[in-house]
Parts: C-alpha cells; sequence; structure tokens
C-alpha cells in the first residue's frame, strides 16, 4: 500500500504514537476525578500535552490550549464564541466546509476575499478591500485542496490593523508550517491532532488568544457547585471526559514534530511534491501546482479521460490511495474552476519514501 492521503488522516505515524495510546488505555483514568495512580497520570499527560502545545506554538499559557474532539470542533467553539446572525466575516476563498457551514448556520454575512490559486498578492489586496468594517476574518492557513499556503501573517496584521478579530484554520498547517499564536495575534487557532501532529483520530487543539463562550456545557471536574461553565480556561471550553487515550498518542506526535522539527518536515514533503511534479511532467494530467514557496506538501490534479472519483478507485485497486471528489471545501473548488469535476488529491508525509512516490507516479501515469 502506497498511502498518499496523509491531509485527512496521518495513517503513517511514528510508532510511538501507537505505544503511548496504549499504554495510556492500560493505565490511565480521567483527570480531575481523583487522587489516586490512574487519575494522576492522566492529570499529567493531558497537563504535559498542553505544555508541548504551547510551545510549540508559542502560547503564552498551557491553559491557553484546549483539547477538542477535531478541527471542527475547535473551529465551531472559536466562531460560535464570535460570530452570530449578521456579524460581516471575511473568509478566503479557500476555507472547508468546517469554516463555512458554522457560519450559514449562525447567519453570518458572509464576504469572500481572496480567490486567486497561488496568488498570495491578489489574496492580500483582496483582504485589505474587504477587511473595513468588517466583525470578524476567518482564514485557512493551507488549503486542504491545494496546499495553497496563504499569507496568514500578513492577514493577521491587516486584521490588527483594522481592529477585526482573526480566526486561523492551521488544519493543513499544523506540524509542518510554523504556526505562532502570539505572532499572529489571533482570537483563536484551530487544528486537529490526527494530521501533521501524528496524533489519533478524535482529538484536536484549539489555541485560545481570548476566553471564548463553550460550545458544550457539563462536568469539568473543578468547580462543580456553580450551574455555569467556570471561566477561566481551560475548564471553561472543556466539558466532560476528556480522550486521555487520544491526548496521549498527540502528546507523543507532539514530541516527535519537536525532535524533527517543521522545517525538516515541511523539507521532505517538498522534495516529494517536487519528484511528482517531475515524474508526472508530460503525462497530460492537469496538475494544480504552483510556485514552490506557495505550496507544502498537498498536490491536486484531474485526468483528461477519467473522472476524479473512478481514477481514485482504479488508483485503489492497484494499493494507492488518494482522495477524490471535493473534499468538504466546494468554496476552494469555486476558487479555482474545480467545482463541477472536483480533483484527485495527493498528500505526502515524512514516512513516505522517494520509491513510493515514484511507483504512485507510474501508476497514474497508466490512467486513461
Amino acid at each position: 500500500m502506497i498511502y498518499l492521503d496523509s491531509a485527512a488522516t496521518s495513517l503513517l505515524k511514528p510508532p510511538e504514537v501507537r505505544r503511548a495510546v496504549s499504554e495510556a488505555m492500560r493505565s490511565m483514568a480521567s483527570p480531575g476525578r481523583g487522587s489516586y495512580p490512574p487519575a494522576m497520570r492522566a492529570a499529567e499527560t493531558v497537563y504535559d500535552c498542553r505544555a508541548a502545545a504551547a510551545e510549540l506554538f508559542h502560547v503564552p499559557e498551557p491553559e491557553q490550549v484546549v483539547f477538542t474532539m477535531n478541527a471542527t470542533h475547535a473551529l465551531n467553539i472559536a466562531i460560535q464564541s464570535l460570530a452570530g446572525p449578521g456579524t460581516k466575516t471575511v473568509i478566503s476563498g479557500f476555507e472547508h466546509n468546517s469554516v463555512t457551514r458554522p457560519l450559514t448556520a449562525l447567519g453570518a454575512r458572509v464576504r469572500v476575499a481572496g480567490t486567486r490559486l497561488f496568488d498570495r498578492e491578489a489574496v492580500l489586496r483582496d483582504f485589505e478591500e474587504q477587511l473595513p468594517g468588517a466583525e470578524l476574518a476567518v482564514c485557512t492557513h493551507v488549503s486542504n485542496v491545494f496546499g495553497f499556503i496563504l499569507p496568514v501573517y500578513e492577514i493577521a496584521a491587516l486584521c490588527r490593523k483594522y481592529g477585526v478579530p482573526l480566526i486561523v484554520d492551521a488544519s493543513q498547517s499544523a506540524g509542518i508550517l510554523e504556526v505562532d499564536l502570539q505572532r499572529l495575534g489571533a482570537a483563536f487557532v484551530a487544528m486537529p491532532g490526527h494530521k501533521g501532529l501524528f496524533g489519533p483520530q478524535g482529538t484536536g487543539i484549539l489555541l485560545c488568544g481570548q476566553a471564548g463562550k463553550p460550545l458544550l456545557h457539563g462536568g469539568s471536574g473543578s468547580d462543580s457547585i456553580p450551574q455555569h461553565m467556570p471561566d477561566y480556561l481551560p475548564d471553561r471550553l472543556e466539558a466532560g471526559t476528556q480522550n486521555v487515550c487520544g491526548i496521549a498518542g498527540l502528546l507523543a506526535g507532539l514530541r516527535y514534530v519537536q525532535r524533527k522539527g517543521t522545517s525538516a518536515i515541511l523539507r521532505q514533503e517538498r522534495e516529494l511534491l517536487r519528484l511528482t511534479r517531475q515524474e508526472l511532467e508530460g503525462s497530460g494530467l492537469e496538475l494544480f501546482a504552483g510556485p514552490e514557496d506557495c505550496q507544502c506538501g498537498v498536490l491536486s490534479l484531474r485526468c483528461p479521460r477519467t473522472d476524479c472519483e473512478t481514477a481514485a478507485a482504479r488508483l485503489a485497486e492497484r494499493g494507492v490511495c488518494v482522495r477524490s471528489g471535493m473534499h468538504c471545501a466546494p468554496t476552494a473548488h469555486r476558487s479555482a474552476g474545480t467545482l463541477e469535476t472536483g480533483t484527485v488529491r495527493l498528500s505526502f508525509s515524512p514516512f513516505l519514501s522517494a520509491g513510493q512516490v515514484k511507483r504512485a507516479c507510474g501508476v497514474l501515469r497508466s490512467l486513461d
């Protein structure tokens, strides 16, 4: 099997992640629910994971790191904390449904800025035009469909200039690019645990530049008598029993990223991207590729004579795992002109070899 779908889930993980999950299942209970050893081990692991995330993402205090089920959960907390009916909101032209659907459900007034693929200057100009008078901005760091790296730090500076709170979706950048909460000055930064951080599915992180509003209400393991959620982080936004086993695995993934370094991971993914482009040159496939500094380890393509779903199915029959279709991001496809067809998406991992990529490209070249 050649796994080229790490933008969806990092199936290829450091072995210590699996070991950490297994050990947590064997030895940990729930944090904040007791002072006996299994509960204390759980509490220590959860805190260590907060601290590791705070260090990696330049968060002033570990308590500003909130654990969620996934990035969608984190984005819903962030968006519902800042948006409501009629909120004037600017988003990029490459957002995922985990941004656009909550905004639609809340009745926010959404304007799209920056729809030109791999054109960072055009994105910035559009945000500069749209931000005056806005009440909220939401921007993905990297397009999950095309790997386009948006100028999120420059957009953050514009948001500060116009006094507009910013939510950053770091689903495709966390663990691969620098994500710095303090430098961004963002209200919230959301990310999954199961992609570039190599954690298990069912884990996510919300970095909080402000307190936020609870999305769920219930037990927090603290302040049990008041009938409202605590007014301090992280308890305010973490209701119910935590995914301790998942958080233990996420801690192992974060430590792997810290040891290896995001710059090394990015360099490896770009080498595989460059190799793929070389191998597919002249193949007749339509590649959505931009300048190297504008793209990380995601490549979308279309086959001239085969629809995307059929192409992906044929690749799967020959052991090549890719994703096809809309990738839960019709806004991005609308911007790139691929809404009618979708794309086949290849996404890379530091656990993928050059030989595997060459074999996958050979299969792609053989598609009619």
